[in-house]
């Protein structure tokens, strides 16, 4: 093993660009390629077929199971065309990743042979079995059916042979198993909730959309240092690994100049991407050393989920042709800046109008204080359930530590909104309405233009930031799927949209006038949403104290955090807005409960076996080279010179000693510990013993491995250090 480090870190150190083919045409004339959009169904369905179709994607009409075998025949038709045999239903469990079982376009045709068939039934509903993903005890083996139906709002495409369909994934039962089918639920209830806002603006609002921008971060690593590292392999992060002399002090990484190899991935990804219709826009490097980031044009939220999830499936494929591997892990290296998923959301409506942007007249700009107060009110009515959103065994490496926002939810406005809603909280309701003759009411808000060039720093330490047009959810992990704090975040404001609604109308059929009646609900919520805003330094421990005190949600144990999906005002906040059902929150909460354990679990055996067939052995090899060589210095002089010629090398064995010592004590301790942590029958209460007492011991055993890398001959350790997976590229 000790020569595989080497074998591979020359292998790497001789890796050249892979050659990517680039398309004749330009990448308008290629993007979508591969995806049955309104353009391919306008082809390939009859008319009216294609009109019913679209009616269905953009009013959330009834799918007719009679146009359902016309559209199939389309779909298979166009798919055959790109040289696909099969198809499948994708759609994405809670295992934070997508599923899929492809089925060939094949059926007998009664005389011996066989033809392509693809029915309306097929593309509609599927069968797949729920018992065998996570479902928190909704499905059991015995009664294992589960439903995967096809999501028309999310366009069908083809990868490689495989007509692939977007579906939401639910039991037998009805109940969700998956991410979509309650995302789709929350946007559907934060559309209505907005449009009924927006008609005191604009009685023509038909429809809201909320857009969601996601900045995909990751790391590349050459696969052959991958491959020699089984902790990277089996968990996707170093459990050890001193830090590199150099990492990331001199900040000559971020936006630096991209290496060839890397260029090359990029450039082929790019491309695989706008085929499958994903608008990828930006890439750059990250701040840690061999770290990136993709990141495209915002999208309609669905879809972008989706286009998120497709994408980290493609670079994990594209990675693997150039000779890297790709790292989703919310921290794979210690010391260096982790990776993020920031989620830019807003909402705009059906006449063109972006609601988190600032207007031109002071009643525009009313609509977007309107918005901006509630949203805060919403964050800060959850910031407990967002945070839980976001949440799990690996993001909570990274949050609060090298720029990635602390574990507390907070939101930074800026300056200049800061000043707008002082201004509004500070006036009367008088103050701010101002009666004008014949031009009908002015109001006294300041003009907010000026918010599109904000010059306010960026604060890189707020979780839930506001950034001009929208704002930016900056906890979200790497590794997640978006939707899972899409959800909590778009229920959380479509409850509180329809809770301000309720108190202006109010106030309207007392006899108060529509504007002031909003002004004065709006500066209520000021006031009370002032402890979530905040735009000092996150990682403060003088934050964490005065976050404790406004009343934020200060909880640092994972499994603990996970109860705010059973609060009663979350239970309340999904079950009033048709989200989901208290059922269904205990369901996923039992799931992540049980995968934060087995994760801790599979890390804590992944370390025993590194110590005791890696760590250990070739630390013990090396303190017996010295030991021998302690033992010959004696033939050659005396104890005196013998004593004071061999007090370093006595040193270092002392110190292996002590070292290996620890670290064998302590596996044994949390081999144990596991023992007792398993026997607890309770989701909860186990994964509570698996962070209370086992995730600790993975740093403390961690602290004495890094030092012994520090000491052992390095042409004696096994395994690839950091300065070989982060400066190889």
């Amino acid at each position: 093993m000790s020569t595989l480090r080497f074998r591979v870190v020359e292998k790497a150190f001789q890796a050249k660009p892979v050659e990517v083919a680039v398309p004749a045409e330009r990448p308008s004339d290629y993007f979508a390629k591969y995806v049955f959009n309104r353009e391919k169904m306008f082809k390939y369905l009859p008319t009216a077929v294609y009109n019913r179709l679209v009616d269905v994607m953009d009013h959330g009409a009834t799918l007719d199971r009679d146009i359902a075998d016309e559209v199939a025949q389309g779909m298979k038709k166009w798919a055959m065309e790109l040289g696909a045999t099969h198809y499948t239903h994708w759609f994405q469990p809670l295992t934070e990743g997508t599923a899929e079982k492809h089925d060939a376009f094949v059926e007998h045709d009664g005389k011996g042979g066989m033809m392509e068939e693809f029915s309306g039934k097929l593309l509609v509903q599927q069968e797949p079995d729920a018992s065998s993903f996570p479902n928190g005890g909704i499905r059991n083996t015995f009664e294992a059916r589960g439903y995967s139906a096809w999501d028309p709002s999310s366009p069908v495409f083809v990868v490689d042979d495989t007509l692939c369909i977007p579906t939401v994934f639910i039991a037998y039962t009805g109940e969700s198993l998956d991410y979509k089918a309650p995302l789709l639920k929350a946007l559907r209830a934060v559309d209505k909730a907005a449009v009924d806002v927006c008609h005191y603006f604009n009685p023509d609002v038909k429809k809201v959309v909320a857009y969601l921008g996601w900045e995909q971060e990751y790391f590349l690593v050459d696969e052959g240092l991958y491959a020699a590292r089984p902790d990277l392999l089996l968990t996707g992060r170093t459990l050890m690994g001193h830090e590199a002399s150099k990492n990331q002090q001199l900040e000559d990484h971020y936006f630096g100049a991209i290496p060839t190899r890397v260029a090359a991935f990029m450039k082929d990804l790019e491309i695989q991407a706008l085929e499958l219709g994903i608008p990828v826009k930006t890439r750059h490097n990250e701040v840690a050393p061999n770290q990136f980031e993709l990141a495209p044009i915002f999208e309609e939220c669905n879809l972008a989920v989706d286009h998120n999830m497709l994408i980290m499936s493609l670079m994990r494929k594209v990675a693997r042709t150039h000779g890297f591997r790709v790292l989703l892990h919310e921290k794979p290296f210690k010391g260096v800046n982790g990776s993020g998923k920031h989620n830019n959301w807003s909402l705009g409506t059906d006449t063109g109008v972006l609601l988190m942007s600032p207007g031109k007249t002071p009643e525009e700009n009313l609509r977007f204080i309107t918005f901006v107060v509630n949203t805060l009110m919403a964050v800060y009515r959850h910031n407990g359930l967002l945070k839980a959103s976001i949440m799990s065994a690996t993001n909570a490496h990274r949050l609060g530590a090298n720029e990635a926002p602390p574990a507390i939810i907070s939101s930074f406005l800026g300056t200049q909104l800061s000043r707008v809603l002082d201004h509004m909280e500070e006036s009367s309701t008088d103050e701010l309405v101002v009666l004008s003759g014949k031009h009908g009411m002015k109001l006294d808000i300041p003009q907010i233009p000026e918010l599109l060039i904000d010059n306010t720093d960026r604060n890189r330490t707020s979780p839930f930031a506001f950034t001009g047009n929208r704002f930016e959810f900056r906890a979200v992990g790497s590794e997640a799927n978006c939707a899972s704090g899409m959800i909590a975040l778009n229920a959380a404001v479509a409850e509180q949209l329809v809770i301000f609604k309720n108190e202006v109308d109010e106030l309207i059929g007392k006899g108060e006038a529509k504007i002031p009646a909003i002004i004065q609900v709006l500066r209520k919520y000021i006031k009370l949403s002032k402890p979530i805003r905040f735009d000092g330094n996150g990682y403060s421990d003088e934050w964490k104290a005065e976050a404790k005190r406004r009343g934020l949600d200060c909880e640092t144990s994972v499994p603990v955090i996970f109860d705010n999906y059973l609060s009663p005002d979350s239970i309340k906040m999904f079950e009033s807005t048709g989200v989901m059902t208290r059922k269904e929150l205990e369901a996923r909460n039992e799931v992540k409960w049980e995968t934060y354990t087995k994760k801790i679990q599979i890390e804590a055996r992944v370390l025993g076996d590194l110590v005791m067939n890696h760590i250990v052995p070739v630390a013990t090899e090396y303190q017996t080279k010295l030991i021998d060589n302690v033992y010959k210095m004696r033939g050659l002089f005396s104890e005196e010179e013998t004593r004071k010629l061999s007090a370093e090398n006595l040193a270092i064995i002392r110190k292996i000693a002590e070292h290996t010592s620890y670290i064998k004590e302590h596996v044994d301790s949390m081999i144990d510990a596991r023992k007792v942590a398993n026997k607890i029958a309770d989701e909860r209460e186990k994964a509570v013993a698996y962070h209370d007492t086992i995730a600790p011991m993975l740093e403390q055993i961690r602290y004495h491995i890094d030092k012994l890398e520090l000491i052992v001959d390095d042409q004696m350790w096994t395994l690839p250090k950091y300065r070989e997976l982060l400066f190889i590229r």
